[in-house]
């Protein structure tokens, strides 16, 4: 087994971006990776299949492609785990700052690349967030651990951070912990999978901040695995394209985001400030919002268009019958010293039959518990939830299960049998429901699950999980369906699929809510917005209230889509919600230009 020789310095010294394009191999590698292709056991074909690619000291890469393309696998072979933990055929080779990762060991490889998981939360193993940052540099007897320790953690400006017990961090917080524990093993290479994918907006720029300022201060090479193509566009140096367990090609950010159609054909949807100077006949598109404004100024309409449809302009008046209701709801946790810390304050709330509820506000807002205090898995301290003129108190999360479907996070969560079909049958056949076997059929059918209905849900890809949730939820026909983060880590189709089908539950749900961090999601979808802040409404608003009212977003740390911002900057009144609507007022080229009908 070859040993891995220590860093010579706590950080390699940065290099200039290449001129060529990155796939060259040209300037100084860090990552060589050659003839590789792998499979997993059981499988009848490769799951990477003949990669070359070479990945510059100093570069920013983002590797991205649709669900199923081997991004994952991929940035696996760069630590080792692929071979040495998920096992399989193994044939080519990948070299790391110089060291073959098949003749090291994942640990020896761990100080040449750091791994920051999507669910980083597993990452996180030791009670405070000093013993984890330093728990690395000791288990492999770093005499200097305590310097390394206090030095990943200035990095990342958490170091007031370090006597927190782990589980008392918000989501965005953890994610530096973990990214901190990585650091302080002084890799070379930091591979960060999915780094927004549970995060509010505002927390996940904050985590590619300090992602951007590790490459440039430091010079470490960042490899982020993203479906989110705005902070590819602003962030990354380079963009790598996989489809079908291959690159398709490596290219600097801008060459990348002027490729925005093949980009879109990989289920990256290009971001609004690329597709609409791409609209407007750029030569070059803009990557981020600041750029596309002046870009766009010269080419708005002298005179307005149309005001946009009333997607979400009920007032109280018109709205339906009560389906849930709160009233003078208090909830909490207790902390470790037996203190209670505070969640919901206070909240009245009605939800409606009609309603599409997007459920908004910070990692740690009190979205998750107002959700389960709805389903009667948890009850509040103080106050009533009634759900369908039922009180969550009188009865059993079990017995409230006829009348409200709550779809989790984490869709693995909701697979207990062997098929897809059995788990979209558990609920009714369970409850004897007459025509079981026929709603099963119709829900299978809706969700477009018929030819995977005999597969393992677990073994789904992501966007296909998604639709059998939501196929075990409408399988219980609820009044009420509470969705939580249902489109984080999808692709672009499989979003848009998840989407169409919230879409189309108005004739089988007769209210929804989703909590959410995805703004388009809010803007396409929602007719009504929840705002929770420090666990009390700040604000109950339509989507296009909420962001024309910057002072809301700033308090609740959100991020208006970028249409909104492009079209807030150029003083757009009524403010247009998405890019369809933003193009209207703008003089564009051929309607040929528009991205993937999203321009």
């Amino acid at each position: 087994m070859q040993t891995v020789p220590p860093t010579p310095s706590p950080f390699p010294t940065p290099s200039p971006f290449p001129s060529a394009s990155p796939s060259t191999g040209s300037g100084d590698p860090v990552i060589a990776v050659k003839d590789l292709s792998f499979r997993y056991p059981g499988t009848d074909r490769d799951t990477l299949r003949n990669v070359d690619l070479t990945i510059e000291r100093g570069d920013f890469v983002a590797v991205v492609g649709g669900n199923g393309s081997a991004k994952t696998t991929l940035c696996k072979t760069f630590n080792g785990l692929v071979p040495h933990y998920w096992n399989g055929d193994f044939a080519g080779s990948v070299h790391v700052g110089g060291t073959d990762t098949w003749e090291s060991s994942v640990a020896e490889l761990s100080s040449r690349a750091g791994y920051v998981y999507q669910d980083f939360q597993n990452q996180l193993v030791r009670p405070t967030v000093r013993d984890e940052v330093a728990s690395g540099p000791l288990n492999f007897g770093h005499a200097d651990y305590r310097e390394r320790t206090e030095e990943a953690l200035a990095q990342l400006g958490i170091s007031h951070l370090r006597d927190s017990f782990v589980w008392q961090l918000s989501g965005g917080q953890a994610h530096l912990v973990a990214l901190a524990a990585v650091l302080a093993l002084r890799p070379e290479v930091v591979v960060v999978d999915e780094p927004v994918a549970e995060l509010d907006p505002a927390r996940a720029r904050e985590i590619y901040l300090r992602l951007q300022q590790l490459n440039r201060e430091h010079g470490i090479t960042v490899v982020t695995i993203e479906h989110h193509a705005e902070f590819i566009a602003e962030f990354a140096r380079s963009v790598v394209l996989m489809a079908d367990g291959a690159p398709v090609w490596h290219l600097p950010v801008q060459e990348a985001m002027d490729r925005h159609r093949e980009l879109e054909d990989n289920g990256i949807p290009a971001p609004d400030a690329v597709s609409l100077t791409a609209a407007v006949g750029a030569d070059r598109v803009a990557l981020d919002v600041d750029s596309a404004v002046p870009m766009l100024r010269p080419h708005l309409r002298d005179a307005p268009p149309a005001k946009p449809a009333a997607l979400d302009t009920v007032g109280p008046e018109g709205r339906g019958e009560v389906v849930a209701s709160l009233r003078g709801v208090n909830h909490g946790y207790r902390t470790v010293r037996g203190d209670l810390a505070p969640v919901l304050i206070d909240l009245d709330l009605d939800l409606h039959a009609g309603e599409r509820i997007a459920l908004v506000g910070t990692n740690g807002a009190g979205k998750t518990t107002l959700m389960k205090l709805l389903t009667g898995l948890m009850v509040p301290r103080s106050g009533t939830v009634m759900v369908t003129g039922i009180d969550t108190r009188s009865r059993s999360a079990a017995r409230l299960a006829d009348h409200v479907s709550y779809l989790y996070q984490h869709p693995q969560r909701m697979f207990l049998k062997d098929t897809v079909r059995a788990d979209i049958a558990l609920f009714p056949a369970g409850r004897q429901v007459p025509g079981a076997q026929e709603l099963v059929e119709e829900v299978l059918g809706r969700v477009g699950l018929e030819e995977l209905a005999e597969r393992d849900g677990r073994s789904l890809s992501g966007g296909q999980q998604r639709r059998a949730t939501i196929g075990i939820g409408l399988a219980m026909r609820p009044s009420l369906l509470l969705l939580d983060e249902p489109t984080s880590s999808l692709d672009v189709r499989s979003r848009d699929d998840v989407i169409g089908m919230l879409d189309s539950l108005a004739d089988t749900v007769r209210c929804a809510v989703v909590a959410s961090h995805d703004m388009e999601l809010v803007a396409t979808w929602a007719s009504r917005v929840i705002v929770l802040d420090q666990g009390r409404v700040l604000a109950d608003v339509t989507p296009r209230e909420l962001f024309a009212r910057p002072e809301i977003s700033r308090q609740a740390r959100l991020v208006p889509p970028q249409a909104a911002r492009i079209a807030h900057s150029l003083g757009i009144d009524p403010l247009p919600l998405t890019a369809a609507e933003l193009r209207a007022h703008l003089r564009t080229q051929d309607s040929a230009l528009m991205i993937g009908g999203r321009c």
